[in-house]
Protein backbone atom coordinates (compact mmCIF):
# COMPACT_ATOMS: atom_id res chain seq x y z
CA UNK A 1 0.00 0.00 0.00
CA UNK A 2 1.20 3.36 -0.94
CA UNK A 3 1.29 6.09 1.92
CA UNK A 4 -0.46 9.06 0.64
CA UNK A 5 2.52 10.92 1.77
CA UNK A 6 4.58 10.06 -0.81
CA UNK A 7 5.43 11.37 -4.34
CA UNK A 8 6.18 8.67 -6.67
CA UNK A 9 7.38 11.37 -9.67
CA UNK A 10 11.22 11.25 -9.56
CA UNK A 11 10.89 12.41 -12.45
CA UNK A 12 10.19 16.01 -11.75
CA UNK A 13 12.90 15.78 -8.35
CA UNK A 14 14.86 19.29 -8.75
CA UNK A 15 17.95 19.71 -8.71
CA UNK A 16 19.70 22.42 -7.37
CA UNK A 17 21.33 25.35 -9.94
CA UNK A 18 24.61 25.38 -10.79
CA UNK A 19 25.55 28.51 -9.51
CA UNK A 20 24.72 27.36 -6.11
CA UNK A 21 27.39 24.87 -6.31
CA UNK A 22 29.78 27.10 -7.30
CA UNK A 23 29.03 29.62 -4.58
CA UNK A 24 29.52 26.71 -2.24
CA UNK A 25 32.49 25.34 -3.82
CA UNK A 26 35.34 27.45 -1.70
CA UNK A 27 33.49 27.14 1.59
CA UNK A 28 35.54 25.31 4.16
CA UNK A 29 34.30 22.11 5.61
CA UNK A 30 34.79 22.48 8.88
CA UNK A 31 31.77 24.53 9.92
CA UNK A 32 29.81 21.52 8.70
CA UNK A 33 31.34 18.68 11.07
CA UNK A 34 29.47 20.51 14.65
CA UNK A 35 26.09 20.62 12.65
CA UNK A 36 26.56 16.81 11.40
CA UNK A 37 27.57 15.61 14.96
CA UNK A 38 24.23 17.63 16.16
CA UNK A 39 22.39 16.13 13.58
CA UNK A 40 23.31 12.52 14.36
CA UNK A 41 22.62 12.92 18.10
CA UNK A 42 19.11 14.31 17.74
CA UNK A 43 18.34 11.61 15.20
CA UNK A 44 19.79 9.22 17.79
CA UNK A 45 17.32 11.04 20.12
CA UNK A 46 14.37 10.96 18.59
CA UNK A 47 14.92 7.73 16.66
CA UNK A 48 16.87 5.34 19.44
CA UNK A 49 16.50 2.17 17.88
CA UNK A 50 17.11 3.48 13.85
CA UNK A 51 20.85 2.44 14.19
CA UNK A 52 19.78 -1.17 15.54
CA UNK A 53 17.89 -1.60 12.86
CA UNK A 54 20.92 -1.61 10.17
CA UNK A 55 21.73 -4.67 12.27
CA UNK A 56 24.84 -6.57 10.50
CA UNK A 57 25.91 -3.34 8.82
CA UNK A 58 26.24 -0.57 11.64
CA UNK A 59 29.88 -1.12 11.29
CA UNK A 60 30.00 -0.47 7.61
CA UNK A 61 31.14 3.28 5.74
CA UNK A 62 28.68 4.35 3.73
CA UNK A 63 29.16 7.23 1.51
CA UNK A 64 26.32 9.60 0.83
CA UNK A 65 27.23 12.32 -2.28
CA UNK A 66 24.26 14.64 -3.47
CA UNK A 67 25.70 15.45 -6.83
CA UNK A 68 24.23 18.80 -7.34
CA UNK A 69 26.88 20.42 -4.11
CA UNK A 70 30.17 20.46 -4.14
CA UNK A 71 30.96 17.84 -1.24
CA UNK A 72 29.41 15.00 -0.19
CA UNK A 73 29.08 12.85 3.26
CA UNK A 74 30.68 10.03 5.11
CA UNK A 75 28.73 8.35 7.30
CA UNK A 76 29.36 5.48 9.73
CA UNK A 77 25.87 4.33 11.89
CA UNK A 78 27.86 2.87 14.08
CA UNK A 79 24.93 2.44 17.44
CA UNK A 80 27.08 3.93 20.21
CA UNK A 81 28.87 6.84 18.48
CA UNK A 82 27.85 7.47 15.01
CA UNK A 83 29.92 9.60 13.23
CA UNK A 84 29.30 11.69 9.80
CA UNK A 85 31.79 14.08 8.22
CA UNK A 86 31.53 16.22 5.15
CA UNK A 87 34.23 15.86 2.17
CA UNK A 88 35.55 17.08 -0.85
CA UNK A 89 35.23 13.75 -2.72
CA UNK A 90 34.15 10.10 -1.38
CA UNK A 91 37.49 8.36 -0.08
CA UNK A 92 38.17 4.89 -1.88
CA UNK A 93 37.30 1.97 0.59
CA UNK A 94 33.41 2.70 1.13
CA UNK A 95 31.47 -0.27 1.57
CA UNK A 96 28.31 1.46 -0.57
CA UNK A 97 27.80 4.69 -1.92
CA UNK A 98 24.70 6.42 -2.56
CA UNK A 99 24.63 9.58 -5.31
CA UNK A 100 21.83 11.58 -6.49
CA UNK A 101 20.15 15.30 -5.98
CA UNK A 102 19.96 16.42 -2.65
CA UNK A 103 16.43 17.01 -2.41
CA UNK A 104 15.93 12.77 -4.39
CA UNK A 105 18.40 12.19 -0.78
CA UNK A 106 16.11 14.02 1.03
CA UNK A 107 13.16 12.63 0.23
CA UNK A 108 13.75 9.68 0.06
CA UNK A 109 14.93 9.77 3.86
CA UNK A 110 11.93 11.67 4.93
CA UNK A 111 9.59 9.51 3.45
CA UNK A 112 8.08 11.67 0.85
CA UNK A 113 9.70 9.98 -2.18
CA UNK A 114 9.60 6.65 -2.84
CA UNK A 115 12.98 5.17 -2.46
CA UNK A 116 12.68 2.27 -5.09
CA UNK A 117 11.23 4.26 -7.76
CA UNK A 118 14.28 6.72 -6.90
CA UNK A 119 16.65 4.36 -7.58
CA UNK A 120 14.55 2.05 -10.36
CA UNK A 121 13.98 5.33 -12.19
CA UNK A 122 18.34 6.23 -12.21
CA UNK A 123 17.78 9.27 -10.27
CA UNK A 124 19.73 7.92 -7.08
CA UNK A 125 22.36 4.82 -7.79
CA UNK A 126 24.66 2.25 -5.77
CA UNK A 127 27.57 1.24 -5.63
CA UNK A 128 29.43 -1.08 -3.33
CA UNK A 129 27.65 -3.31 -1.32
CA UNK A 130 23.92 -3.22 -2.13
CA UNK A 131 22.43 -5.25 0.60
CA UNK A 132 23.88 -2.72 3.24
CA UNK A 133 22.79 0.51 1.34
CA UNK A 134 19.20 -1.14 1.47
CA UNK A 135 19.62 -1.71 4.87
CA UNK A 136 20.32 1.90 5.41
CA UNK A 137 17.97 2.73 3.17
CA UNK A 138 14.63 1.00 4.80
CA UNK A 139 15.93 1.77 8.07
CA UNK A 140 15.61 5.60 6.98
CA UNK A 141 13.14 5.50 5.07
CA UNK A 142 11.04 3.65 8.19
CA UNK A 143 12.50 6.37 10.76
CA UNK A 144 11.15 9.09 8.52
CA UNK A 145 13.38 11.58 9.36
CA UNK A 146 12.68 15.13 9.56
CA UNK A 147 15.82 17.03 8.86
CA UNK A 148 15.06 20.77 8.55
CA UNK A 149 12.79 20.19 12.30
CA UNK A 150 15.94 18.26 13.50
CA UNK A 151 18.19 20.79 12.89
CA UNK A 152 16.59 23.94 13.43
CA UNK A 153 13.83 23.32 16.23
CA UNK A 154 16.58 25.51 18.76
CA UNK A 155 15.15 28.02 16.55
CA UNK A 156 11.46 27.81 17.73
CA UNK A 157 8.83 28.91 14.93
CA UNK A 158 11.37 30.79 12.88
CA UNK A 159 13.20 27.60 12.25
CA UNK A 160 9.77 25.88 11.52
CA UNK A 161 9.53 28.19 8.92
CA UNK A 162 12.72 28.05 7.36
CA UNK A 163 12.31 24.02 7.79
CA UNK A 164 8.80 24.51 5.62
CA UNK A 165 10.01 26.93 2.88
CA UNK A 166 12.81 24.89 2.43
CA UNK A 167 10.72 21.46 2.40
CA UNK A 168 8.57 23.28 -0.30
CA UNK A 169 10.99 24.67 -2.24
CA UNK A 170 13.16 21.15 -2.57
CA UNK A 171 9.44 18.97 -3.64
CA UNK A 172 9.18 17.68 -6.97
CA UNK A 173 7.28 20.15 -9.30
CA UNK A 174 4.73 18.35 -11.50
CA UNK A 175 6.78 20.07 -14.27
CA UNK A 176 9.88 18.86 -15.06
CA UNK A 177 10.98 22.45 -16.50
CA UNK A 178 9.89 24.74 -14.31
CA UNK A 179 12.43 24.30 -11.05
CA UNK A 180 11.49 26.52 -7.54
CA UNK A 181 15.17 27.94 -7.58
CA UNK A 182 14.43 29.66 -11.09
Amino acid sequence: MTDPQMTELPASVPVLPPWFARAMAPLPLAPLQPALALMLSRIGQAHPDLYDRLGEHTEKRFGIDPTDLPFAFVLEPKPRRPLARAVRELPAGLDASIRGPLSGLIGMAEGTLDGDALFFSRVLWIEGDVAAALALRNAVDDARIDFGRILLRDFGPLGDHVAQELRRRLRPQPSVGERPWN
